[in-house]
């Protein structure tokens, strides 16, 4: 039974099981369940701190674990991503007040303030820039306002948190992070791993993805083609009436519209775009 970490709180928590439970397992019934077993499709899910998850799976304790890259980064822990999940999306930048620095080097022999010192720290070593890294485990906003740091590096969603408080971000992204599934570094990936990706790697598909349909002239086929090309070939079905096909594609969902207008320009007629609950390329 392959046994997976989730978050428990947090920005990704919430994403993490909608994913899940879009994918077909089962989800926890309320916010006190540690554990949820499925042996429907053999699997356990633990329900950790995300900053956890990593340290659980590098140790081998838990197969696999969903959590962020940042906090991947930060653990230090001999885990590695597998696939990126698409959520949570947020950049690990340094921030200042108004034109105090530009760049990294300018730190040199300063102090700065973090709740992700493992990641900075490396960071900073890999730039060889020598400075203080003070770690706080939460509001690292308010750091140089209380004489902590001379500057702070933090995560960055849309950065209004930090110029609430008079603070503006400079240099370049320490990091990009995203919510992923991670295992244990080199180790070998079970059938129930495989299963795991997959079903989460069709989440993504329908996601991204719609089905369209439509009718249209025989003799306009090619043009429409050219316009859903599908993944392996669109699906071509003669209709009732003579000279008409119908045409069946998968299409991105971004653009769709776009491609709607495309249709109706050639003389497609019926257009109908459906939602993918489930997919598997």
């Amino acid at each position: 039974m392959l046994r997976l970490a989730v978050p428990n709180k947090g920005a990704l928590t919430d994403a993490a099981q909608t994913m899940l439970k879009e994918a077909g397992y089962r989800p926890r019934r309320d916010s006190k369940e540690l554990v949820v077993v499925d042996p429907e499709n053999s699997i356990e899910l633990f329900f950790l701190r995300p900053r956890d998850i990593a340290v659980y799976v590098g140790e081998g304790t838990l197969d696999a674990g969903i959590t962020g890259r940042d906090m991947l980064f930060d653990s230090g822990a001999p885990a590695e991503e597998v696939v990126p999940l698409g959520f949570g999306r947020s950049t690990f930048r340094f921030a200042s007040g108004p034109g105090s620095y530009t760049s990294v080097d300018d730190l040199a022999g300063l102090r700065i303030a973090t709740s992700y010192a493992g990641l900075l720290s490396k960071y900073l070593a890999d730039k060889g820039v020598d400075a203080r890294v003070i770690k706080l485990d939460g509001a690292v906003e308010t750091a140089i306002r209380l004489g902590v740091a001379d500057a702070v590096a933090d995560v960055v969603e849309t950065g209004t948190t930090l110029r609430n408080v008079g603070l503006e971000v400079f240099g370049e992204p320490i990091a990009h992070s995203e919510a992923i599934v991670i295992k244990q570094a080199g180790a070998a990936e079970t059938n129930g791993f495989q299963q795991l990706i997959r079903r989460l790697q069709g989440v993504l598909v329908a996601r991204d993805y719609v089905m369209i349909d439509y009718d249209i002239r025989a003799e306009r086929i090619d043009d429409a083609i050219a316009i859903t090309p599908g993944m392996e070939g669109p699906t071509v079905s003669p209709l009732h009436r003579e000279g008409w096909v119908a045409v069946r594609a998968m299409i991105p969902r971004k653009g769709h519209q776009q491609v709607m207008d495309r249709l109706q320009e050639i003389g497609a007629k019926a257009v109908l775009i459906t939602a993918i609950f489930a997919a598997r390329l």
